[in-house]
């Protein structure tokens, strides 16, 4: 009779981890946040639940802790069902409104530098605007001592996607306004004047541009206004009358 015993069977390895516990970069935590946004615009989440996640996302260290963020959100690009887009009153308005998340692709026009028009506009003891269908330059250099000017956003196209206004407002004031959806920062500096943002623009819409204004204001004042894209009315023709 032999004395070996049974081997006991050695328990099982435990399951490996979906993702490995490597630390997660800041370019990671930007692209889930990226990707966070594009929901926002999309539909996909509300502002509660981006805020959440957002902050989730930025202090995250890991892969593991980044992943399940975006796990109930499909890849962009991918194909979903579309939504028929609502048809306005015949004869009240025309076209895409500016400002809507579907002209945002058009109106990256490309192409850099002062394209569509000078990079430069100046208000000494007078005034200036840019407004309408008029191209953003790469980089627009504002100047209004003792004058005042006007930089309005909503209808115009970009030259690249990210465009920096430099504002320069001596005893003056510039006054720029943004559609919402737009991404908006504002660095400038006050000195004895200010540099402020009223409103908040709300979730920036998928491919809308960045606009960064800086420069300085000294005894004067640079805002930043936000307001809704003009709705252009047709209007009704009379009939001529036969001589």
């Amino acid at each position: 009779m032999s004395d070996e015993r049974p081997e006991t069977p050695l328990p099982p390895l435990p399951e490996k981890s979906p993702l490995p516990e490597l630390r997660a970069s800041d370019a990671d935590r930007e692209r889930v946040v990226d990707r966070l946004r594009e929901a926002v615009a999309e539909g996909r989440l509300d502002m509660d639940e981006f805020e959440e996640r957002l902050d989730t996302a930025y202090r995250s260290r890991t892969y593991a802790e980044l992943e399940p963020l975006t796990r109930d959100l499909p890849a962009p690009g991918a194909t979903a069902p579309i939504a028929a887009a609502p048809v306005g009153p015949v004869g009240l308005t025309k076209g895409v409104p500016a400002g809507s998340v579907a002209a945002w692709p058009d109106r990256i026009v490309g192409g850099g530098g002062a394209a569509g028009g000078p990079a430069m506009a100046v208000a000494v003891m007078s005034g200036f605007q840019r407004k309408g269908n008029w191209t953003v330059p790469a980089r627009f250099h504002t100047v209004a001592f003792w004058g005042g000017g006007e930089i309005d956003l909503r209808e115009a196209n970009f030259a690249e996607r990210e465009v920096v206004i430099n504002c320069v407002a001596i005893m003056g004031g510039i006054e720029i306004i943004v559609p919402p959806g737009i991404e908006v920062d504002v660095r400038g500096i006050g000195v004895m004047g200010s540099f402020e943002q009223r409103d908040s623009p709300g979730p920036v819409e998928a491919g809308a541009p960045r606009v960064v204004v800086t420069g300085l204001a000294f005894w004067g004042g640079v805002e930043v206004k936000v307001k809704p894209p003009k709705q252009r009315s047709v209007s009704k023709q009379k009939p001529r009358k036969e001589l």
